[in-house]
């Protein structure tokens, strides 16, 4: 309860507000500044390399270059994660990763095996997944159109893989 603009404890009302502002101002320049290092970070990321990691970490170097040659020919990875880090929609390798998951496993979430031999197998298998989806559902243009990149990166890949 306060009366004439003094609160209970014998403050006045706007006792604190003049801090609050500057703390506030404070940590929208704080954000501001976080965001541009975090933007600046990005451009420095390659996401095809990044998405590589996230399934074949044990995979040999010839089929990281082929993955990589892929990804640059077709402008699309297996993962369907963009230049920027957004991904499109959940490919078929992502979908593998979440079986894994789903399975139990955590710390083994590797698709692409470590040999040439395992990643044909492993993009073959996701190849085969796109093209024959157990459950047909309707998706809007887009995400269409991502899948037909995302094919487009298995059949480039696997040429790659096939020439090793």
């Amino acid at each position: 309860m306060s009366l004439n603009g003094i609160a209970a404890m014998g403050n006045p009302a706007w006792y604190g507000t003049r801090k609050a502002k500057s703390s506030t101002e404070s940590t929208a320049s704080g954000f501001m500044e976080i965001a541009a290092k975090m933007a600046a970070q990005d451009k420095t990321i390659d996401y095809d390399e990044k998405a590589f990691d996230m399934v074949g970490p044990n995979a040999p170097l010839d089929v990281k270059n082929a993955w990589m040659e892929a990804a640059k020919e077709v402008n699309a990875n297996g993962l369907g994660i963009k230049s920027n880090g957004q991904m499109t929609h959940i490919s078929e390798m992502m979908v593998q990763r979440c079986i894994k998951t789903m399975g139990g496993e955590t710390e083994n979430l590797d698709i692409l095996g470590n040999s040439v031999e395992s990643a044909i197998q492993a993009t073959k298998q996701a190849l085969f997944n796109l093209e024959h989806p157990a459950v047909y559902t309707s998706t809007s243009l887009a995400v269409q159109r991502e899948c037909a990149k995302e094919r487009e990166f298995y059949i480039a890949f696997l040429e790659k893989l096939n020439q090793l």
